[in-house]
Formats: structure tokens, C-alpha cells, sequence
């Protein structure tokens, strides 16, 4: 049996699990927050834990981008495969770690059909920008949840204010999970976290929940230089550990998104799907694909 048929058997049992696709949005208000790195130690802890991962990538061709770091070149964006000018297996590169990355650039047409489709019943993580008026993407607001990630001193914290009011106003905002990365100690990381979150609700109107924090960590430099992750390179590391535990608890955040709504255009994405999976779906009845 053909590697293509037992990958579409795969993908046939993912799509008939039920399994919810979680869908988090990971962004950073100024530069040198960490967000991108964020993103890809999370989808590489995620993959370790046996979860389906793609990472929609908005930032482009940029020397720090997901795929720069990588060293991966997907041979299309999500535009493509939203119009269905590739399949998203067409589309899609693969790290070395097992994550699926795909440009996803803001302001470009990405349809109508749900992104869970591309991945069901795994993660989409999102490593998403703000505009010039620190807004969203429309891709970004789909997120079950958004992780802002801010470093633990004055002018980041400051900044992620501004940021946090803006989203608020924006998009009528009224909840999100923080990450504060590059932490000296725990007891600083709780520090931080405790007086954001009480901020958040005080002055903010917006409930602020913290999703962890990653400590500072020389081997995040060397994992870089390696083209990898530090939960790749260097698992033992004291931040390889904070990724892999944050990426734990991700699987336990309660779901406050409500489902999407099904409309003709996500009904057709879905018959498409199961079109393209026929020939391993008579395979995997059959028992010519093993379960």
C-alpha cells in the first residue's frame, strides 16, 4: 500500500474522530517579545505529545520567520489551498520535528471554509501580527484563543497594556491568556503574572489568564544557530521543559469559543475533503490500511 493512500487512511480517521481542532493564536506586541519562538516550541512540544500540528505563519519571508528558521519552503500559502489550487499536503513543509508550516500573509483572500478543515482534530497555531492599529487578522480572530507573549520588564508589560486596551476596543475583546517569556526566576515569573492579571480585571475590563512562563535560557540562542527549536535541540533545557509543560496544559483550557458555524461554503469544503479521501476509505474498510 501506497504511502499517499495510508496518510489519506490517517487523515480519514482524524476527520471522522470528532476530536475538536483547537485553534490559538500566538502574537507579541513589540519586537523581540519571542512570539515566533513561542510558537514554534509549542507546536514542537505538541508534536512530541502526539498532537497533529500546523503552524500558518503571517509574517512572510523574513530572516527571523518560522520557515527562515526552519529552513522549509512550502510550495504554496493558505490563499491556495483555500482556492483550491493545492491540497494543503501539497502545500504544507515539514520541519524537521514534524510541525506543518504554511504562509498564511494578512490581507489575503484566505475564503470562506473553517481552517479546522486543514488539520482535524489536531492544533492550528497561528503565529500572528497586528496591523498598523493593532488589530487582528481575520484568520487570527478565529482562534479559540490568543497568547500574547510580553518579557518581564517595564516597557514590554507597558506596551502589552496599550496592546490589550487596543484589542479590547478593536474587537470587543474580553478575554486572553498571556505568556511571559525569558523569566529570571519562578518567583518573578508569579509576580508578573499576578499583577497582570489583576490589572486586566480592574482596569482593562479584559480577564487576563496566564498561560505560563518560559525562563531564560542561553541554549534558546544555540537552538537558533542549529536551525531548531530548543524543545528539539536541547529537551532538557530549563526551557524546552516550560514549552513542553505550557503545552500540557493547552489540551486543558476550557473551550470558550463557541463552535463555527456551518455554512454551505464549509459544507462544500467538507465534501471536498471527503472526496479527496475516498480511495482510503475503501482502503481502511476494507483492512488494506491498518488502523
Amino acid at each position: 500500500m501506497s504511502k499517499l493512500v495510508a496518510d489519506q487512511a490517517d487523515g480519514l480517521r482524524r476527520l471522522l474522530s470528532h476530536t475538536p481542532t483547537r485553534i490559538v493564536a500566538v502574537a507579541g506586541i513589540g519586537r523581540g517579545d519571542g512570539a515566533t519562538t513561542t510558537a514554534m516550541n509549542l507546536g514542537a512540544a505538541l508534536v512530541h505529545q502526539g498532537k497533529d500540528v500546523l503552524l500558518l505563519d503571517e509574517h512572510g519571508p523574513a530572516a527571523d520567520s518560522v520557515c527562515a528558521v526552519w529552513g522549509v519552503d512550502p510550495l504554496g500559502s493558505l490563499a491556495d489551498v483555500a482556492d483550491r489550487r493545492l491540497t494543503c499536503e501539497g502545500a504544507v513543509a515539514r520541519a524537521g520535528c514534524g510541525v506543518g508550516v504554511l504562509p498564511a500573509l494578512p490581507g489575503v483572500r484566505h475564503a470562506d471554509a473553517d481552517p479546522r478543515l486543514l488539520c482535524p482534530g489536531g492544533v492550528i497555531l497561528v503565529d500572528a501580527v497586528f496591523d498598523s492599529e493593532g488589530r487582528l487578522s481575520a484568520l487570527a480572530q478565529l482562534a479559540d484563543e490568543l497568547v500574547l507573549v510580553l518579557r518581564p520588564n517595564a516597557a514590554s508589560i507597558t506596551s502589552a497594556y496599550a496592546g490589550i486596551k487596543r484589542l479590547h476596543y478593536a474587537h470587543g475583546l474580553k478575554q486572553l491568556r498571556f505568556l511571559v517569556n525569558g523569566v529570571s526566576s519562578v518567583e518573578e515569573a508569579q509576580k508578573v503574572t499576578t499583577n497582570l492579571a489583576n490589572t486586566g480585571s480592574r482596569y482593562l475590563a479584559v480577564s487576563l489568564e496566564p498561560a505560563g512562563w518560559v525562563r531564560a535560557d542561553p541554549h534558546l540562542a544555540d537552538a537558533r544557530r542549529l536551525g531548531e527549536t530548543v524543545v528539539e535541540a536541547f529537551p532538557a533545557s530549563p526551557a524546552a521543559v516550560d514549552f513542553r509543560r505550557i503545552a500540557g496544559d493547552m489540551g486543558r483550557w476550557p473551550w470558550r469559543a463557541a463552535p463555527p458555524r456551518r455554512t454551505r461554503n464549509t459544507e462544500s469544503a467538507e465534501q471536498a475533503l471527503r472526496a479527496a479521501m475516498a480511495p482510503a476509505r475503501s482502503a481502511y474498510a476494507s483492512g488494506a490500511v491498518a488502523a
